[in-house]
């Protein structure tokens, strides 16, 4: 079926940061890249206005690319900076959303999945066991550490621009039906883990349709709080925090744990003292014993959680205002 001018951007101006035209055109990659991006953080989805006329041409078949050759693509520094950002960007939400993951698994993981993504937009892929590798191999230099997702990221990158090559020309497409079924089940995986984290401490039904606001907005505030990790563990941000211990590991640590005890409280990162107190105070009637006698042992577990979590937040900033 030919795709239309008018339709393309139509879908680009009413979805466009969830790659509703990409989809329509049947650019799966991209439309997943921007899916777990909002829109390549909303500029790159600007930047697709004047590129929608020759992916419609593509589309349907009017502007073929000529004889490859065997010839890899020329190099484009806009795709490694997208590679490099889009790494950064993976490992920092796998720091955010599995914590209890160990970092030597987890960030460099989603940091070479965020690479191998940008690579296979368009017409280019790259091959996933070289920038899986790079990724890894960088990433063991820094131990896991949350600043590790920049070096990984761009020896990443590296390795894909080193591997780039065109993918194969294929002239049938999967339906649209098994389509949607993949990217979607790619966004669940990507939101699983923040799901979890907003729901968590709800009982019941009701208490899981009340907790679905907070879950939602854990994923809506994510490039934010990316972004915050990163400063935060360039030691831009979180000054107080920053000028603690003796290094640069043992601030990240002290950072991990005060991250986990954000989370078992149900809370962004960085949340007011006033919002710390309250969902101690409504976590704790929740999960204290007393009221748990059917699973006694999950509650006990949950309060001592609780308890360690708030002493956590709130320890230090009794000893600062006592000093």
């Amino acid at each position: 079926m030919a795709k239309r001018l008018l339709v393309a951007y139509g879908l680009w101006a009413l979805g466009g940061p969830l790659g509703l035209h990409h989809i329509y055109l049947g650019r799966d990659s991209h439309a997943l890249l921007w899916m777990l991006t909002l829109g390549g953080f909303g500029a790159a989805w600007l930047w697709d206005f004047w590129h929608i006329p020759g992916w419609v041409a593509t589309a349907n078949g009017t502007q073929v690319p000529g004889d490859r050759g065997g010839t890899p693509p020329a190099l484009s520094p806009l795709r490694l900076l997208g590679e490099v950002a889009v790494g950064t960007y993976f490992g920092l939400v796998a720091a955010l959303g599995m914590p209890g993951v160990p970092g030597l698994l987890a960030q460099p993981l989603a940091v070479g999945l965020g690479v191998q993504l940008v690579a296979s937009v368009g017409d280019q892929t790259t091959e996933v066991p070289s920038t899986l590798a790079a990724s890894f191999l960088a990433s063991v230099f820094f131990q896991g550490r949350v600043l590790a997702v920049l070096p990984s990221s761009l020896a990443a990158s590296l390795a894909a621009q080193r591997h780039r090559r065109y993918k194969h020309r294929d002239t049938s497409r999967p339906r649209l039906a098994a389509r949607l079924y993949h990217l979607g089940l790619a966004c669940l995986v990507f939101a699983t883990p923040f799901a979890c984290r907003g729901l968590r401490g709800a009982a019941g039904v009701l208490g899981t349709l009340l907790s679905l606001p907070r879950a939602a907005t854990e994923l809506l505030i994510l490039p934010l709080r990316a972004g915050w990790l990163l400063a935060e563990g360039m030691g831009m941000a979180g000054g107080s925090r920053g000028r603690e211990g003796g290094d640069g590991f043992e601030r990240s640590s002290r950072s991990e744990r005060q991250q986990w005890a954000y989370e078992v409280l149900g809370l962004p990162l960085g949340s007011s003292p006033e919002d710390v107190h309250r969902s101690y105070r409504e976590l704790v009637k929740l999960w204290h014993p007393d009221h748990n006698r059917e699973r006694a042992e999950e509650a006990e577990r949950r309060f001592i959680e609780l308890q360690e979590a708030y002493e956590e937040l709130v320890g230090p900033r009794r000893a600062a205002a006592a000093g």
